[in-house]
């Protein structure tokens, strides 16, 4: 299968796939992002509406400290670097951006807290701006089905990036994701993935690979 086969199917096997992050501006996903690192989504859907009825906006944020923002993100994990992360973001966003979201990936990684997965996450989710963000999940589905060859996700987007047109980075990033997520898991469920035929990692257990065997030999992955 081509690429675009394999997204196209990935596309059908995952038609929800979209971030799932609640926000509703770009403000808010991005503050969303940065308290997602080592934290799962539910968990920060669970943080966000308090947080985000206490500071609305960029300058609300920016006028508060990192002391008020901890007792209301201090379950995301690692609450005292993120809410110095978050009031520094704020306070930088109205500084240089008058309080707005730049959609720009160079002043988005500018930002403090804000590397390109959370800058991409933002651009393609919240300013129609194509971007494929880069997670675990992404880097090990495209790895083992053969679309990269590298633990490093500056060189992994690029590489993703140059099998689709643009207008399809962002939904194809979340299809990897929400593919890593429930089917090809550290211990992936080959059986009943619509893609095994396309997949490097499949064609290599051989032609006498059954659903038992290909969960088990899943060799030990390295956290990116």
């Amino acid at each position: 299968m081509t690429p675009t086969e394999i997204f196209d199917r990935l596309d059908a096997h995952h038609p929800n796939a979209d971030t799932e992050l609640h926000f509703r501006s770009a403000f808010e996903l991005l503050a969303a992002t940065i308290l997602s690192a080592q934290c799962t989504d539910a968990r920060v859907n669970l943080v966000t509406p308090a947080l985000f009825a206490a500071f609305p906006d960029a300058r609300a944020m920016a006028a508060s400290t990192p002391e008020a923002l901890e007792p209301l993100i201090q379950t995301t994990g690692f609450f005292r670097v993120k809410a110095r992360s978050l009031q520094a973001m704020a306070a930088q966003l109205v500084d240089r951006h008058s309080g707005q979201v730049p959609p720009d990936m160079e002043a988005l990684t500018a930002l403090p807290g804000v590397g390109r997965k959370t800058a991409n996450v933002v651009l393609g989710h919240a300013l129609n701006v194509p971007g494929w963000p880069v997670d675990r999940h992404v880097l090990r589905v495209a790895e083992r089905i053969g679309f990269i060859h590298t633990n490093d996700a500056v060189a992994a987007e690029r590489q993703l990036c140059a099998l689709l047109p643009p207008a399809r980075w962002t939904r194809a990033s979340d299809t990897l994701i929400l593919h890593g997520r429930r089917i090809c898991k550290p211990k992936p469920l080959c059986d009943s993935c619509q893609i095994r035929t396309g997949c490097a990692y499949f064609k290599a257990l051989g032609p006498k690979a059954t659903p038992t065997a290909t969960r088990k030999s899943q060799p030990k992955q390295t956290a990116p």
